[in-house]
């Protein structure tokens, strides 16, 4: 198991083959899905191929989303952090910031400390000049926390034909304030 952050309360390591049921929990909830096109997943299977897919991203780009375990129970209540996206933006290759919890983690501040603790790594550990998030226009949680950790909004684009935010954090401007 490779745990990249710990905290006192999660940790945050790579999605392995034994997450299948948690992701297929988490992306099978209609809810979770409310702004990411409403196509929850059906399958064990299709829970399978997205860990096949984070698993690729690992090795392809050496970074990847990441799971994020409570430590009291062991659960796997979604995932955080960084991925190379190459197919959201026709104009751009970027370095994204994303979280997904399980409904019932929600409210709870987790998706805010993993996305600064996700921001934390890519600019100390990876040294990235700039790091991009997207969230529907509608999705006001999770606009309020990437404006929370810091996150600049650019622009509205449209993807999968739907609004988004989009954003943008440079380093220099995340050493300033932390």
């Amino acid at each position: 198991m490779k745990i990249h952050i710990e905290t006192s309360r999660f940790l945050l390591r790579d999605i392995e083959q034994d997450d299948v049921l948690g992701i297929f929990e988490l992306d099978s909830d209609a809810g979770v899905h409310q702004y990411l096109g409403n196509h929850p997943i059906k399958s064990l299977e299709e829970a399978q191929e997205i860990i096949n897919y984070i698993q690729g991203q690992y090795k392809q780009y050496g970074i990847g989303r990441w799971a994020i375990i409570e430590k009291e129970t062991n659960e796997f209540i979604g995932w955080t952090g960084l991925k190379f996206e190459t197919e959201v933006r026709d104009d751009m290759d970027y370095y994204d910031l994303g979280y997904r919890l399980k409904k019932k983690f929600w409210g709870q501040g987790i998706a805010s400390e993993t996305a600064f603790l996700s921001l934390e790594y890519g600019f100390q550990n990876m040294d990235l000049p700039i790091i991009y998030a997207g969230a529907h226009i509608d999705n006001i949680g999770s606009n309020k926390i990437l404006q929370k950790v810091g996150m600049q909004l650019l622009e509205v684009f449209e993807y999968d034909g739907m609004s988004h935010n989009w954003y943008r954090l440079k380093k220099e401007e995340w050493m300033d304030r932390n």
